[in-house]
């Protein structure tokens, strides 16, 4: 493109070219001297107020774009840390992503986000892209992986840190909770309400399955087995929990109890008992997953387990810190979780 065809800024000491601004441009605008303007934008608290805000406005005025790859190279440091969700659709996810960002933000960093859908293969090929930029630290969601991407992130030497998962082998760092202890607890609970004939009524997610598996091996201990069981498509959405409560009621019209693994479900299976005339929780008990923020406000308030998903984004986000900066990560952290028990139970 030929200079005449950008828009470009009087100053004082000439005319600056708005588009591919530079640190020197920026310095023109602001009348000051491109060192001023490196401090003002990477140390701007030793840099006096009034000029941290010419530079700014400066900044503004022509468009500059800081080169990370400059400071990246002379640090060897991208600045970058990735975080691999299944969804962003589900809000204690959502919860986990705004945590790591903020903190990861306020420590000089920025966050690349994917989605694998919960499909092994896309997050190995976001894995696979993510590696060749060259992140200062990964955060992939369980740990559940191919082959190939445990190897990839093993061999590159980044720090890793799997959450939302508890397990004595991870690739290097964990920050999450037991899936079975969750089942094993809700078991106990609806055990010890009386329950004996429980459903389960699930998405496809790996978790679920092995906090349903966690249910099974708990009731077992006792004699009990589940009474039903019925898997529906991703997303988890509250329709889903009316339709898989009337299949569950179709076939089993006996059950006690539906487990739900999630409080969206769980919300559907109470509104479809409420349509039937089912009393909740006398004839039929809903225990569901997340303690979302409506969790408490649905009729009958919903007995969940609750996760502090910011709680795990905010550790997250420091063991990467600590690892970049050659501080000793313990390789497992439990975050653990709380059974709320509310009138649906």
């Amino acid at each position: 493109m030929d200079k005449t065809d950008l828009r470009t800024l009087r100053t004082a000491s000439g005319e600056v070219p708005v588009s591919g601004a530079t640190l020197a441009d920026v310095a023109k605008v602001a009348g000051v001297s491109p060192i001023t303007v490196s401090r003002a934008l990477n140390q701007p608290q030793l840099v006096r107020p009034n000029t941290v805000a010419r530079v700014q406005a400066a900044v503004a005025q022509t468009g500059y774009v800081k080169n990370m790859m400059a400071g990246a190279l002379a640090s060897s440091r991208s600045r970058l840390v990735s975080l691999v969700l299944p969804t962003i659709s589900t809000p204690i996810f959502a919860d986990m992503a705004q945590a790591a960002s903020d903190h990861l933000t306020a420590a000089g960093y920025q966050v690349m986000l994917g989605l694998s859908s919960y499909e092994a293969w896309r997050e190995e090929l976001l894995v696979e892209t993510i590696l060749s930029r060259r992140p200062d630290g990964v955060i992939l969601t369980g740990s559940l992986h191919t082959d190939s991407t445990r190897r990839r992130l093993q061999a590159s030497q980044v720090p890793v840190v799997e959450t939302w998962d508890l397990t004595p082998s991870p690739v290097d760092m964990m920050v999450g909770f037991s899936h079975e202890e969750v089942g094993h607890a809700i078991a106990q609970h609806l055990l010890a309400r009386g329950y004996r004939r429980i459903a389960i009524l699930a998405v496809q997610d790996p978790r679920a399955a092995r906090r349903n598996q966690g249910l099974q091996a708990g009731l077992a201990k006792h004699g009990v087995e589940v009474a039903a069981l019925q898997i529906m498509p991703l997303p988890s959405t509250f329709g889903l929990g009316r339709d898989g409560t009337e299949l569950l009621l179709a076939r089993h019209p006996d059950i006690d109890a539906v487990v739900c693994s999630s409080d969206t479900l769980a919300h559907g299976v109470l509104t479809e008992a409420i349509a039937r005339g089912i009393e909740v929780p006398r004839q039929l008990a809903v225990v569901g997953f997340g303690d979302l923020n409506f969790a408490a406000r649905t009729h009958p308030p919903l007995s969940t387990v609750r996760v502090d998903g910011a709680n795990i984004g905010h550790m997250a986000a420091q063991a990467i810190l600590d690892r970049v900066e050659g501080k000793a990560v313990p390789s497992l952290n439990d975050t653990g979780f709380q059974l709320i028990q509310r009138g649906s139970t």
